[in-house]
C-alpha cells in the first residue's frame, strides 16, 4: 500500500457483513460476506441489479436495519442505530408536507440546539445553494418533483452531516430532471465535500458521479468487482465541471468504461 494512502483517513468500514430476512417463513439472503474500507469525503457508488441488496446495505450503514453477522465501523465506532452524523435521501423525498419549504430544511437544525439566527442563516444558505429562491414559502404539493428532492437534499446537507447516504434519489425523476440533478449534486459535493454512498442502477450515473464504483452481484449481494475511476482516467475536478452530456461526448474513457461496467452487471441479471 502506498504512502498516500496510509495517510488517508478511513470513514466507514464494513466488515464481513451478511443480512437475511424472513419472507413468509422462507429465509432470504440478501448479502453475504461484504467487505469495504470507504475513505473520508470519498464520492462511492453502490451499482447492480435490482434486488441484488444495494439497498439493504446501505440501510445498515444508516443504522435503519442491524446486520444479521458482522459489524459496520464508522469512524472506528460500530453503527448501533441511526445517528445525525449520517444522513440519508431516499427515492421520494419524504418531505414534512405540513411545513413549507424553510421550515422543512431548518427542521433537523432544531435538535442541534443552534440559535435562531444561525439556523435562519443555514437554511439562507442551502435555499441558495440549492436554488430554491423565491420558494421559501411553498409548501411540497406546491414543488415539482425535482424541487422536492432539491429540498429534501438541502434539509440533508444543512445538519452538516459527515456522510450522505442516498437511495436512488432521483430514479422517479424524468431524464433531463436527472442530468441536472446529478450535476448539481456534484456541484455541492465539491463545495461541501461529504462522504457519499450513493445507490443507482443506472451504468452512466456510476461513472459520471463515482470516485469508486462498487459492482455487487444478483442476491445474495456480494462484491463483484470495485472500479477506481481514476485508475481509468476518468477522475479530474475540471471533469467533475462538466455536464453529464459533456463527459460522454468528449471523454474517450467513458465508452469503454460503460461497456467493462455493463457487461459486468449484465451476467448477473436473471431473466
Amino acid at each position: 500500500m502506498s504512502e498516500d494512502k496510509m495517510d488517508k483517513e478511513i470513514k466507514l468500514s464494513i466488515q464481513n457483513v451478511s443480512k437475511t430476512f424472513m419472507r413468509k417463513d422462507k429465509i432470504v439472503q440478501a448479502v453475504l460476506n461484504i467487505d469495504l474500507t470507504i475513505e473520508a469525503n470519498e464520492f462511492i457508488v453502490l451499482f447492480g441489479p435490482s434486488g441484488c441488496g444495494k439497498s439493504t446495505l446501505l440501510h445498515m450503514v444508516a443504522g435503519l436495519i442491524k446486520p444479521t453477522s458482522g459489524k459496520i465501523l464508522m469512524d472506528g465506532k460500530e453503527i448501533s442505530g441511526p445517528g445525525p452524523e449520517r444522513s440519508v435521501v431516499f427515492q421520494q423525498s419524504a418531505l414534512f408536507p405540513w411545513l413549507t419549504v424553510s421550515e422543512n430544511i431548518e427542521f433537523g437544525l432544531q435538535y442541534q440546539k443552534r440559535s435562531s439566527n444561525e439556523r435562519k442563516q443555514i437554511v439562507e444558505k442551502y435555499i441558495e445553494l440549492m436554488g430554491l429562491k423565491g420558494f421559501e414559502k411553498a409548501y411540497p404539493n406546491e414543488l415539482s418533483g425535482g424541487m422536492k428532492q432539491r429540498v429534501a437534499l438541502a434539509r440533508s446537507y444543512a445538519v452538516n452531516p459527515e456522510m450522505l447516504l442516498m437511495d436512488e434519489p432521483f430514479a422517479a425523476l424524468d431524464a433531463q430532471l436527472r442530468m441536472v440533478m446529478q450535476e448539481e449534486l456534484l456541484r455541492t459535493w465539491i463545495n461541501e465535500k461529504h462522504t457519499v454512498i450513493f445507490v443507482t442502477h443506472s451504468v452512466e450515473e456510476s461513472i459520471y458521479l463515482g470516485d469508486r464504483i462498487v459492482v455487487m452481484t444478483r442476491r445474495p449481494g456480494t462484491i463483484k468487482a470495485t472500479i477506481d475511476i481514476a485508475g481509468q482516467g476518468l477522475l479530474s475536478d475540471e471533469r467533475r465541471k462538466k455536464t453529464m452530456n459533456e463527459v460522454m461526448e468528449t471523454d474517450e474513457n467513458f465508452t469503454p468504461l460503460r461497456v467493462k461496467l455493463w457487461n459486468l452487471v449484465r451476467e448477473e441479471i436473471t431473466i
